[in-house]
């Protein structure tokens, strides 16, 4: 049976107009609103017919709660009750039970064992899921990365319920292990053990630009924060972690630089 892999990303912000525009110039997005969304809902993409990641208001009651601007990721399955009801007896939290989004399909919103927070997403189609894009594809994420409470916990968890492999292991020395894991044989993102200094569980995403030092540019220009990078990563790809001007952390990528 395949594995389920993370099928759509989404950001909740403080300010959805200055969040479309920052991350159209970061990144290089068109902004689609989706019809009949309510609240608005932005489609965000290198095209019109290549949406990579969706964008909405934090609603008032997360904004209550002091949850801050984030991105989450949703983990595509065939029946999101069912799945729903594995995480939790796997150990998971269930943060929204499963409900449907007419003419799009059924989501709820869960969390591992150790924390970490991510959706679980039933298209509404399922005989013909949308073809998931090239690894390293620009625009779209490249990497995923868990900063877990147990990063070995953490990996049996969503090998169990997901179906996800490891590639290899990375002796990161003081830091710990990095696990790299493969989806359907394709390497597609690392988990290790969050350091002290990183105040919860969560995943991170890494979105696609052609070239890391001139994306530099573009987030400071554009009122966003690099915490970190650049800096070059195995295999050549350059990264950096970053915050967004509403304080919400996201992650870039760009491909090894082409010689000559």
């Amino acid at each position: 049976m395949p594995a389920n892999p993370f099928v759509w990303y989404e950001l909740m912000t403080g300010d959805l107009d200055a969040a479309v525009a920052f991350y159209g110039n970061v990144v290089g997005w068109t902004a689609q609103p989706f019809e009949g969304g309510d609240p608005p809902y932005i489609l965000m993409g290198v095209g019109p017919r290549e949406h990579a990641a969706g964008m909405m208001t934090m609603p008032d009651e997360l904004k209550s709660a002091g949850v801050r601007p984030h991105w989450m990721g949703y983990i595509g399955c065939r029946d999101v009750d069912a799945k729903t009801a594995d995480v939790r007896q796997a150990g998971g939290k269930v943060h929204r039970e499963p409900w449907d989004i007419p003419n799009v399909g059924r989501i709820s919103v869960v969390s591992d064992p150790g924390g970490a927070v991510f959706g679980l997403f039933q298209p509404k189609e399922m005989d013909e899921p949308p073809p998931l894009p090239a690894p390293m594809a620009r625009g779209h994420v490249g990497w995923r990365e868990l900063y877990a409470a147990d990063g070995e916990q953490a990996f049996r968890f969503y090998a169990d319920q997901f179906g996800w492999t490891k590639e290899r292991d990375m002796d990161m020395g003081p830091m710990g292990v990095y696990r790299i894991f493969a989806i359907d044989g394709v390497g597609s993102g690392g988990m290790m053990t969050k350091p002290p200094q990183v105040p919860m569980p969560h995943w991170g995403f890494y979105f696609t630009v052609p070239e890391i030092n001139a994306a530099v540019d573009r987030v400071k220009a554009h009122g966003g924060q690099v915490l970190n990078g650049p800096m070059e990563v195995p295999g050549g790809a350059w990264i950096i972690q970053a915050l967004d001007p509403q304080g919400a952390g996201f992650n870039l990528v760009a491909p090894p630089p082409a010689a000559g």
